[in-house]
């Protein structure tokens, strides 16, 4: 590991390092460049996910501060606060989840393992960005609790050392392996993931262009200047001598389709030709888009034919699940 991050707090909760695997058949079938796939819907701790990587640097940040239990904000069937409650147990300490929305007659999908993992759900309405995060950390501190807060999706400066660690490994990978990567696509979205894996690109020296593929944003603006905000906090934290302006990342809005959470073609053909191909699983929402955009791209040759892609699997695959009806009735037709 890089001494960047010798002196950063952080829990060991993963089963790292997560595989990167070729896409032999699905690379072949598409002629086109190589596909990889880091699988970090196999970190291991409450089904798997990308943001439990985040998370081990934020609760080793909490344990440091010494406080003992976490308030994090997210929808019904978030998968940072799935993995957030499933961490906050394999440390020992409180979860509190800022759900927005009213109680559910049943709990199903990742709100299910939610309650499992041990979790204090609070609802808390037509509130959907933490607005009533202050209100219940006031309540906790009344009665003698040390909350640490956690930001929507992980996003902050110690969420983002978790992904520029993530590309240590994977340079690792990749020098084992004896491959050049060109190119490394992800679902882009609470900027968290996007921002690490950039810095972990240059910490790392490798020449790999970072694609963000738009999940819940549609067009350019202030986005890139909150990803080049996140990393420049990083890389002060860490002490790496750089700073990032908004064109240093690129986003691709094309596939926006009808929303975010709202499943089309695109996402349907990427997790059936995927499953079809590899027996991989990818969920609808954020990797079943950057997939679709990923074969959308090659079939349009945006890249050539010798490049090596890799696609960053953030998990998520209960909502395969929990869409199955919006998924199946295409894909049998």
């Amino acid at each position: 590991m890089n001494s960047y991050f010798d002196n950063i707090p952080r829990v060991n909760i993963l089963n790292l390092p997560t595989p990167l695997v070729k896409l032999k058949r699905l690379s072949e079938h598409l002629e086109g460049p190589n596909i990889y796939l880091k699988r970090d819907d196999l970190t291991g701790l409450g089904l798997g996910g990308n943001k439990t990587r985040k998370l081990e640097f934020l609760l080793g940040e909490a344990l440091s501060q010494n406080c003992d239990s976490i308030i994090m904000p997210g929808d019904i069937q978030s998968n940072c606060c799935r993995q957030a409650a499933a961490a906050a147990a394999a440390v020992g300490i409180q979860c509190h989840l800022a759900l927005s929305g009213t109680k559910p007659e049943y709990a199903e999908g990742n709100l299910l393992l939610d309650y499992i993992f041990g979790a204090v759900i609070h609802w808390c309405g037509e509130y959907t960005n933490g607005e009533k995060i202050p209100e219940i950390a006031e309540k906790l501190r009344a009665q003698g609790k040390r909350p640490y807060i956690i930001p929507y999706g992980g996003s902050n400066c110690t969420g983002v050392i978790g992904f520029a660690t993530a590309v240590c490994e994977i340079k690792d990978q990749l020098t084992n392996q004896n491959i050049n990567l060109d190119y490394i696509i992800l679902p882009s979205s609470s900027g968290g993931t996007h921002a690490g894996i950039s810095v972990g690109v240059d910490i790392c020296g490798l020449s790999t262009k970072v694609i963000g593929i738009g999940i819940d944003k549609s067009v350019p603006g202030d986005y890139e200047y909150e990803l080049a905000k996140l990393a420049n906090e990083a890389s002060i934290k860490i002490g790496f001598d750089k700073q990032y302006d908004s064109k240093d990342f690129i986003m691709n809005y094309n596939y926006f389709g009808n929303g975010y959470g709202k499943i089309g073609n695109l996402e349907r053909e990427a997790i059936n030709l995927t499953g079809k191909y590899e027996g991989i699983l990818l969920d609808p929402v954020y990797n079943g888009r950057a997939m679709g955009a990923l074969i959308h791209m090659i079939q349009d040759n945006q890249f050539m034919k010798n490049e090596n892609i890799l696609l960053w699997h953030t998990g998520g695959i209960q909502a395969v699940f929990m869409r199955a009806r919006e998924l199946v009735e295409k894909i049998t037709d």
